[in-house]
Order: structure tokens, then sequence, then C-alpha cells
């Protein structure tokens, strides 16, 4: 296989790729998956040390802080075949960083290493590294090999990468409904309109997650935790687990300081527009941030100056839970990434309440468009997952 790339240099690299690079390179990515649940906000990395096309040493990132994929495998390698390193070739599906964060740069421990080539999945858009690390590798000598299974690589890392290509942090909207679009009786019901297993699955996706996003409707009509409720040995994980921050729009915080979102681990940030200082004080006594923004013109919190302040927070990947009107908005707004749907085998009636509040679609040009990647049955319902064609 071969792939054309622009090197850092900003000369023609022409890449050629063997069987045995694609091997390789698979199992690096499968290296990086294990830190699904742990990184943030770190990316997801892998490594793999190959030599006479027998692998020396693996590695991943595990936790932020922690050594990087490149120094584990380099220690795994150590380990087992010392004398080995100075030939290897290195796979690694990130870019090599270049900069001291709050581990040491791994492109200078690469060189320190001895290596004799290093083939990267992708550069690093991070503005500290993006291409620095490459360079670093080149001048020291070691051939470098750039593209090989890029967009395998940047489906480990889909937030890290729209947070710093874009300011942006990837939002995921969660939604469960029955077979006829419905997502809550008339007068609000809606627990349980999916099964067991649905739920069950959705607490994975809430473990991936760097955030979970609600609006003040949601907590005041069901009082969510929103927090993860799995065990470590169910993430396969040896750490305890990470709880993402949870995140509500509230405008006029409304949030009564007695929710039970409040009652988990982990950061909870509220944006309002309007502030009450007593409810502001109550709320920050149980361990709330709050942000407060101007408001829009219709008077509703700015989304996508929200979406901009948590990239700022280091939030990668946001899963939203959320009633029609604020998933509604979002869509309108071109800032949802994907859709995973819920589709319960079973009928609502016309007075339920709808998916999504999208007023001013009146045609069928004005259609959101989607792109299905999967459909699957979890127990008795169906997930689909799909991408908005818009999406930026």
């Amino acid at each position: 296989m071969n792939k054309d790339t622009s090197t850092p240099d900003g000369q023609a690299d022409t890449a050629s790729f063997s069987p045995n690079d694609a091997y390789f390179m698979a199992r690096a990515i499968q290296l990086a998956k294990k830190g699904l649940y742990t990184t943030h906000p770190n990316p997801r990395v892998g490594c793999v040390l190959v030599n006479q096309h027998k692998i020396i040493g693996e590695g991943w990132h595990k936790r932020a802080g922690s050594p990087h994929a490149e120094i584990n495998a380099l220690a795994d390698a150590a380990r087992q075949h010392g004398e080995s390193i100075t030939s290897a070739t290195v796979y690694v599906t990130l870019e090599p960083c270049s900069h001291t964060g709050k581990t040491p740069p791994c492109s200078q421990a690469l060189i320190a290493a001895g290596v004799k080539k290093v083939v990267i999945a992708m550069q690093d858009p991070n503005p500290l590294v993006a291409g620095n690390g490459i360079r670093q590798l080149r001048a020291a000598g070691i051939e470098c090999q750039v593209g090989l299974m890029e967009q395998q690589a940047r489906a480990l890392n889909p937030g890290f990468i729209k947070r710093m290509e874009q300011g942006l942090p990837w939002i995921s909207i969660k939604l469960a409904m029955s077979l006829d679009g419905r997502t809550a009786m008339a007068n609000g019901e809606s627990q349980w309109i999916t099964s067991p297993a649905a739920r069950q699955d959705v607490q994975f996706l809430r473990a991936k997650s760097s955030a979970i996003l609600t609006g003040a409707g949601t907590v005041l009509s069901d009082n969510p935790s929103l927090n993860v409720r799995l065990e470590p040995d169910e993430l396969a994980s040896s750490h305890p687990i990470r709880q993402p921050t949870r995140i509500i729009l509230d405008s006029t915080l409304k949030t009564p300081a007695n929710a039970h979102v409040f009652n988990a681990s982990g950061p909870i940030m509220l944006f309002a527009h309007t502030v009450d200082e007593a409810k502001k004080a109550a709320l920050e006594a149980k361990g709330a941030t709050i942000i407060t923004l101007p408001p829009t013109p219709s008077g509703t919190l700015p989304l996508r100056q929200v979406c901009q302040e948590l990239a700022k927070h280091d939030t990668n990947e946001i899963h939203v839970e959320a009633g029609a009107t604020l998933c509604g908005a979002l869509m309108q707004e071109k800032l949802v990434d994907e859709l995973i749907l819920y589709m319960a085998p079973h009928l609502m009636g016309s007075q339920a309440c709808g998916l999504l509040n999208l007023p001013g679609l009146e045609q069928m040009s004005q259609r959101m468009h989607l792109d299905v990647k999967d459909i699957r049955a979890i127990g008795s319902d169906w997930r689909i997952m799909a991408y908005p064609s818009q999406a930026g």
C-alpha cells in the first residue's frame, strides 16, 4: 500500500508500506484502544517495537501524567530484548511528542534509544507538536514514514483531534425512542423506554466521554445522577472509574442544590447567563463551578461559545443526554458530530413527545441528512449510530 504525504519539512514523502507494516500498526491501534476510558484529556496512543519482523516491545498510554505509549514500549522491550532496541522499528499511532509536559518528550527518548525507523499513523494536531517530533527524529538520522492507517488512528481520538484543529469538542447525542420516534409520554413519563441492556450500553458511552452534558429541564424533570455506574473490571481497568465532568446548561440557575447530580464524585460545571448570588453560593458549596456567558438575542445560552469554553477546559468528547429542545438546538447550530439512537420495539402514540425540536423545517429540501455508520441489536432494542452530514 502506498500513500503520498507532506512531511513537516514541506517535502513530498512517498511512503511505501508493506503488509507487515499494516499488521504491526494494526496491533498498535489495538493497544491504543486499551486507553479508551482512561487517558482523558490526553489522546489514546499505542506503540509497538519490532526487530527482525518480531514484536519485541508493546505499550500504550494509560492515564494522563503517566508514561506515554512509546516510553512503555521501550521499557517493555528493554526488559525482554535490551540489546535489540538499537535496530528496532517503531510503529506508533500518533506522532511522538516533542515537548515537555507532565512527562519528557518521547521523540528524545526514541533518539536516545537509538531506534532505526519510526512509522507513524498520523501527525499530532497539537500545536505544541505539529510535526516537531518528526523533524527531531529525522534530524537525528532516524527514518520516518507517516500516514499508515491514518483514518483508523484518527478514529481513536475524534475529540482530541477536533479540539486541537477547531477549538471545539466532539459532541455525541444519545437519544432513546420508541419505534414511532417518541421519547416520553405526553405527561412526561419516560422511564424506561429501552431495555436494561441498552441502558447498560449507555454506561460505556458515558465512561469514554470527557463530560456528560444536559439541560436544567432534564435535571428538574428526571433528576439524573449522570455518572458512570460500572466497575473497573467491566472496563478492563485496574484503576478507579474516572467520572466525567457533569455539565448543566442552566440559564437562570434553576438547578436545586439537592439534585442527584451533586451526589456523585467528579467535577460539575453549570453555564448560566443570569445569576442569583444566593443560588450561586449554594451550588458552589456543593462543588459546582459556575460559568456565566452573555445571552443570545433570543435569551438563550450561546451554545457555540459554551462549546468553545469547554474546549478551553480540555474537554475532548461530550456525551449529551438532554431533552428535545437542547438536542435540537445543538443540531441546528451544527455542533453535533454523532447521533446515537436507541430504538425500542413499541409504539407510544401521536400525543407522546417527539425526538428533536427542530423548528423551521417545512420543506423536503430542508431535511437534515444523516450518514448511518452502524446499526446493531442491543438486547431487545436497536442502536443506530449516525453522523449529521453537515457536521464540521
